[in-house]
């Protein structure tokens, strides 16, 4: 049985990229920042040109293709910062209530990777370096992220005239097969992902909200980044 949320439609292009299909600014952000993860790895350029790339390049693709279909509005402040930090424990939460947790095959295996971090170590001493990286984790990946996977994804699979499906429209097979697709992108925290996927579904059924679910990510990723840098677990980059 499909849940049919009671909010707003989703918004609609207007001007450049009503002439594209309807999809595209939905998608296209998160398709070329899966690019530019696959073909540039962090250590092929300097580190501080690399973090440029990626976000003046994805920043430019939401700018000129997405930014009609943008909506920052925010209906649950407090109950979304809260679901961003609960999230951000439940990320952190097993490695440490277990240490060593994350060494089981599990976790460490020639499918899902392993839990090292791919940010260079000489890029964890420069201040610009580490400030475009967690800018790029708690501002621009909420964006993308949220577009693709809550925006767009479970309404496409519900009805490819996906503009049709209000957000926050989800049945329980897609609630759950869009939160293991989550997952499948986070490689050793395949585990955490998962229950970062189903929070986010979850709370998207209740707002109704890109906004809140945007904050809410950029909440998790924030605090996920200020723990990185000031503890030094750089495996979680």
């Amino acid at each position: 049985m499909t849940t049919e949320p009671s909010g707003e439609a989703a918004p609609l292009p207007v001007g450049p990229s009503a002439r594209l299909p309807a999809w595209v600014p939905w998608v296209a952000p998160f398709a070329v920042y899966m690019v530019l993860h696959g073909l540039l790895p962090q250590d092929v350029l300097p580190p501080v040109i690399n973090q440029l790339i990626r976000i003046v390049v994805v920043g430019a693709v939401l700018l000129l293709v997405s930014r009609p279909i943008l909506d920052f509005r925010v209906r649950f402040p407090v109950q979304t910062i809260l679901v961003g930090v609960a999230i951000f424990a439940l990320w952190i939460g097993p490695d440490l209530l277990w240490p060593g947790y994350r060494d089981s095959f599990l976790f460490s295996n020639g499918v899902v990777g392993r839990p090292e971090s791919s940010f260079p170590a000489e890029a964890r001493e420069g201040p610009i370096a580490l400030g475009l990286r967690a800018a790029r984790a708690a501002l621009l990946i909420p964006i993308v992220e949220e577009l693709f996977w809550r925006g767009w994804l479970p309404r496409w699979a519900i009805n490819p005239n996906f503009a049709k499906v209000p957000l926050g429209t989800f049945t329980p097979f897609i609630f759950v097969v869009t939160a293991v697709l989550f997952a499948s992108e986070h490689g050793s925290w395949w585990d955490v992902g998962l229950l970062a996927g189903l929070a986010y579904n979850w709370w998207m059924l209740r707002t109704k909200s890109l906004g809140d679910c945007i904050l809410a990510h950029a909440v998790t990723n924030g605090c996920l980044a200020a723990y990185v840098i000031s503890q030094g677990r750089w495996e979680y980059w």
